[in-house]
């Protein structure tokens, strides 16, 4: 019984921390990152069996972590505002091109997260061409480009055309 009390106060406890850490926290692993990832995961695997490594004893705390994680996903789909709380909102940070520095501040984005997204996304270079940037619940970063942004698909298929016209015309001797 030891076990399930501390599985369920170490779930409960990791559920806040990373809720508090924020969205960003976990969608993009720096390698800082990775090294706290590690060592909070010993730190936990040491609170959640203690001194007993036994077999039974791992296979209570996994059945422990499954039935929490399962019951929270219940209470979750039953009640919008547990789940708010839980995985939280999204939140907008660009508005037609404009910096909402507050949201961008409270949630650790800097523009250079947002732009690398745009970029990565749809070959956006400036903000001006975004016409909204979300951060996700899940900590990635959307974007909707502005109507008349220019599409990185668009633009590669018209340079493709421009090389073959190019090289399809005979050169003058």
């Amino acid at each position: 019984m030891d076990v399930i009390l501390r599985t369920l106060a170490i779930y409960l406890f990791l559920l806040v921390l990373f809720r508090l850490a924020g969205k960003r926290a976990l969608s993009e692993l720096s390698t800082l990152d990775f090294i706290l990832l590690l060592i909070v995961s010993e730190a936990t695997q040491n609170a959640l069996i203690g001194d007993d490594h036994s077999l039974v004893t791992g296979m209570t705390v996994i059945l422990t972590l499954v039935l929490m994680d399962l019951g929270l996903s219940v209470v979750k789909s039953r009640s919008a505002t547990i789940e708010k709380i839980i995985e939280g909102t999204p939140l907008l940070l660009v508005e037609h091109g404009r910096v909402l520095h507050g949201p961008m501040r409270r949630s650790l984005v800097t523009e250079d997260d947002v732009l690398q997204s745009a970029r990565l996304t749809h070959g956006l270079e400036r903000l001006d061409q975004i016409r909204f940037a979300v951060l996700e619940s899940s900590g990635g970063i959307s974007i909707v480009p502005r109507d008349d942004a220019p599409d990185a698909d668009a633009i590669a298929r018209l340079v493709e055309q421009a090389v073959r016209r190019a090289l399809a015309e005979p050169r003058p001797d």
